[in-house]
């Protein structure tokens, strides 16, 4: 039996809960999942976390059913701790779950296909053989300093430059995957070993999500894939959200008096002012209907403001009608079950990283914060940074 193993850790620091950050519309590790899943010769497709709220985000994926062969599963915290490697965690996969051969795949390479994988699979296959792994042609001039910081070439003869189309290259690991026998993953304590053979992907497979600049160039590269689920923002002209849990931490706190207080992010209230400077229509849509709650959207000046609000997607069809508009034409950020009406209905859904699970499977984008953290502020950055 062949199974995928793809580890994922909460504590990420460079990009804080990066697996599940949305690029293209989709968590992140939706993409290296959806692949794996595509591959003809993977029986099984087993996501390891520590994280309960990564955990939740990948079970939604299971509403479509080409992740049927997708499990997640829990790893230990020695093997998700900042210090350790990606082989422990397969180490500890190994000895707990029975198979026969396995493609570690990395979920920071959400270039990856399923025919990539379909073709290590076919090179692994062949005779004397043990590992694959896949890699990238580079055709670059490669230097180095010696000990006197004098220069000298590593892989050409300068007075014999080559051409281009003449130059040999050399290849490059991108960490897309890797494949192995669960008897060699023990033997040797290593992701390859023995006889290793290369599987040649695109040169754009290049780039790996390791930092922020990474994000933005990888998503470029998907755009120009096709590899975008993410509706036209270009339509979106009201912009509404609910309070408690993405406005808020959805804490509720009181002071002796037993007057009750909330926490609001002031970055949050500068998406609104620069929502309104761009021409969108604001408001927010809650079920609680509390005077502090008021003051603050009196004092943000949105155009709309719906307390006790029972039926979210009424208010706003009547809304969108008294207004010209469809629904099509609104985004919603909402963090609960009782959202999900209004968020299935809109243009473009979005909901807070720490949301109920049921809404973060349904939502086209799942935001990176948590409520109260600037949820509202990251949304209109990419509703405006879209163009609009």
């Amino acid at each position: 039996m062949n199974v995928a193993f793809i580890p994922v850790r909460g504590g990420s620091k460079s990009i804080p809960l990066k697996n599940i950050r949305s690029i293209c519309g989709r968590p992140l590790v939706y993409w290296t999942v959806k692949a794996a899943c595509s591959c003809s010769r993977i029986d099984r497709v087993y996501v390891a976390t520590d994280s309960e709220v990564i955990r939740e985000t990948v079970e939604s994926f299971h509403d479509d059913p080409l992740f049927s062969k997708l499990e997640v599963i829990g790893r230990s915290a020695e093997s998700a701790s900042d210090t350790a490697s990606t082989e422990s965690a397969m180490l500890e996969f190994a000895q707990g779950y029975e198979f026969d051969n396995i493609v570690l795949v990395q979920a920071t390479s959400p270039l990856l296909c399923g025919d990539d994988l379909d073709r290590g699979f076919e090179t692994f296959d062949r005779p004397d053989t043990d590992s694959v792994l896949s890699v990238v042609k580079q055709e670059r001039f490669h230097w180095d300093e010696d000990e006197s910081g004098l220069a000298f070439p590593t892989n050409y003869d300068v007075f014999h430059r080559p051409r281009r189309q003449e130059f040999k290259g050399y290849f490059v690991e991108n960490g897309a995957f890797y494949i192995t026998s669960k008897r060699l993953l023990l033997e040797s304590g290593n992701r390859v070993s023995g006889r290793i053979r290369l599987v040649e992907m695109d040169e754009d497979s290049f780039f790996e999500i390791d930092e922020p600049s990474d994000w933005l160039i990888i998503e470029a590269l998907m755009k120009r894939k096709g590899m975008d689920a993410r509706p036209d923002l270009g339509r979106i002209r009201l912009f509404l959200t609910d309070c408690d849990g993405c406005l808020t931490d959805g804490g509720m706190y009181y002071c002796e008096s037993g007057d009750e207080m909330k926490k609001f992010n002031t970055k949050d209230g500068m998406a609104f002012s620069l929502l309104k400077r761009n021409g969108y229509l604001v408001g927010v849509v809650t079920g609680e209907s509390v005077d502090l709650n008021r003051r603050r959207f009196e004092k943000l000046k949105v155009d709309f403001y719906e307390p006790g609000c029972k039926d979210k997607l009424e208010y706003v069809k009547r809304l969108c009608e008294d207004n010209g508009l469809s629904l099509e034409n609104v985004l919603y950020i909402g963090d609960d079950v009782n959202d999900l009406p209004l968020l299935k209905a809109v243009g473009f859904s979005c909901c807070p990283a720490d949301a109920n699970s049921e809404v973060r499977g349904q939502v086209d984008h799942v935001s990176s914060l948590k409520g109260g953290e600037g949820v509202i502020r990251e949304v209109v950055d990419m509703l405006l940074g879209a163009g609009n």
